[in-house]
């Protein structure tokens, strides 16, 4: 049981989510903001993408008939993870507060939650930057900024929402996610793909054009095989920011989780050491 116990532990310890959970509070603070402002900016961005979520699901469905198709798209299906990653923090942040700024619900909750947020926040940290950077790169047209909606959804889906990201990675104590991260979400993304053509196959239309085989031909496979090569030389650079980002402006900010790691090993090791005694000086 004991050697089950610390499998378990050691297993959440590598994902990082250490026991103390977020000691630092690192999650809740800033280097450049109070708590309170940090809780106001991502509440208010949590309350303009989820408006901005309603509003392009309620358009798209009355006004061109295409809601069913809303969940299938990348961009969509990232910007919803935006959503709920600025509702969750700016609650934490708010609750944060509002206790005297000494602890956060998530600090007390199962650590499978605790687990669920960070990588939450190293999903949110890639994934709207690739739908920045692929749909002004391959997608973007004349018809971009036609319309005033066309306009206010593309600037709000496609260049806020990394801006949204950029004001984590660099204004707040948040990360840098620990590279037993990049293979979770690296495999969260790749499942994209089979939304893609799960989505041709029961609507009959392909997402984006690149992932159609019978246009792309062999450069499809270029394709796939260079967002998979993008998403980790994004995946380096976005955990390089942040870990520069703690040592510049919050060194006591930085991730303790090898610390705790070490400390809790050498605890488990005392006790199976101190109980063994025990039990062999119970049965002479």
């Amino acid at each position: 049981m004991r050697l089950a116990g610390l499998r378990s532990y050691l297993s959440y310890e590598w994902f990082g989510v250490s026991a103390p959970f977020d000691p630092a509070c690192r999650l809740v603070t800033s280097p450049f903001f109070s708590p309170p402002s940090l809780g106001a900016l991502r509440l208010l961005f949590a309350v303009y993408s989820l408006v901005t979520t309603i509003t392009v699901l309620v358009f798209e469905s009355v006004r061109f008939h295409d809601g069913s198709s809303f969940f299938s798209y990348f961009t969509d299906l990232s910007y919803i993870g935006v959503v709920a990653y600025f509702w969750a923090s700016s609650i934490q942040t708010i609750v944060f507060v509002l206790r005297g700024q000494k602890i956060y619900p998530l600090q007390k909750w199962p650590r499978i939650l605790q687990l669920l947020h960070v990588l939450l926040y190293t999903t949110i940290t890639i994934f709207p930057i690739i739908v920045t950077v692929v749909f002004w790169a391959l997608l973007a047209s004349s018809s971009t900024f036609s319309t005033q909606y066309s306009a206010w959804s593309n600037v709000s889906q496609h260049i806020m929402n990394s801006s949204f990201i950029l004001f984590e990675i660099l204004l707040t104590n948040a990360g840098p996610s620990p590279w037993s991260h990049i293979m979770p979400c690296f495999l969260l993304f790749a499942c994209y793909l089979g939304v893609a053509y799960i989505t041709h196959a029961t609507q009959g239309f392909y997402t984006y054009s690149f992932l159609d085989p019978s246009v792309q031909h062999e450069l499809l496979a270029a394709y796939i095989i260079g967002m998979g090569v993008g998403y980790c030389i994004l995946f380096t650079i976005v955990k390089g920011i942040c870990t520069l980002r703690c040592r510049l402006v919050s060194p006591s900010r930085l991730d303790p989780s090898e610390q705790v790691q070490s400390e809790a090993l050498e605890e488990w090791e005392h006790i199976d050491v101190e109980q063994t005694k025990e039990s062999t000086g119970s049965e002479a």
